[in-house]
């Protein structure tokens, strides 16, 4: 690896001159820049939590990032948050990169990750490098995540020596819902860690670990050197990611254990269009407030 020309920094952009913070990463957005994979990377050693959360627009990630998260994710998760599908297989690469394009525009500190939707890295090195470096160049995105370890780890290795950066995805792979049988918590411990240990030697810069137990997360945690990033998977790892949609409380449908809902949007949502019914029915609504002369 080059060293860098100037002192190190975790951010696309020198930090502007002032105070130095001591909180832990999660305590707020950086003074100026984008983080970028390598220094997301490196947080893991700072002993703090990392936080992301996964956005498909550009009015919550934005809200997302200017809170202080350190990675926002757009999911192939969108299919069903989104599109109302009943998995993610059908989202399309286009798809992912209109939404990671208005993302990409959305955020201005935190590292910005996409997921490579089924199956645009399942044809082969070449076409997985084609496809994303399409999302990388059409979006102002810096990463891309897929789901694998052992069995793609040729997959991490061709991308990352390409230039492009990798989130690994461990454990669970939603993608894999059919051959699964159903979403179910992976408990094979010894082939969580070589899932995980071969994402680590092909180059990733950080994992997912999904759907899997506390204990073997721990375990992962402590012998990784790269971040592990939780979905249900207990608090060892080196942080945590939730759909914002469940973490606002406006998920339609079934809501997974692992999810915490931080507020109850969607009552309130029901509560202002029921208002805003009454009021134009009522002639409330507009008034000459509302309107011009």
């Amino acid at each position: 690896m080059s060293e860098p020309l100037d002192a190190p920094s975790p951010y696309t952009t020198p930090p502007s001159s002032g105070p130095p913070s001591s909180g832990p990463p999660s305590s707020g957005p950086p003074s100026a820049g984008r983080l970028t994979a390598p220094g997301f990377a490196a947080l893991k050693a700072s002993g703090g939590k990392l936080t992301m959360v996964t956005a498909y627009d550009y009015a919550l990630a934005r809200w997302a990032d200017e809170a202080g998260v350190e990675g926002v994710l757009v999911g192939d998760s969108l299919s069903m948050v989104v599109q109302g599908r009943e998995n993610t297989l059908h989202v399309t690469l286009d798809e992912m990169i209109y939404h990671a394009e208005m993302v990409g525009r959305a955020v201005e500190h935190a590292l910005v990750v996409v997921d490579m939707p089924f199956p645009s890295f399942h044809l082969g090195k070449h076409k997985a490098i084609e496809n994303a470096g399409r999302i990388l160049k059409k979006t102002r995105c810096q990463a891309v995540k897929l789901e694998g370890g052992v069995d793609q780890a040729d997959t991490i290795a061709a991308l990352t020596s390409a230039g492009i950066p990798v989130m690994a995805h461990c454990g669970l792979r939603p993608q894999n819902v059919h051959q699964l049988g159903g979403y179910k918590v992976h408990r094979d411990e010894e082939q969580l860690l070589a899932d995980a240990m071969a994402a680590q030697s092909a180059g990733a810069f950080a994992m997912v670990l999904e759907c899997i137990p506390s204990a073997a997360a721990q375990r992962i945690t402590s012998e990784v050197r790269i971040p592990t990033i939780g979905i249900g998977a207990g608090a060892a790892c080196d942080g945590q990611v939730l759909v914002i949609n469940d973490l606002l409380g406006i998920t339609s449908g079934y809501v997974p254990r692992f999810v915490k809902a931080y507020a109850d949007l969607k009552t309130e949502i029901h509560a202002s269009v029921k208002h805003f019914i009454s009021d134009v029915r009522d002639g409330q609504f507009p008034n000459a407030e509302h309107g011009y002369e």
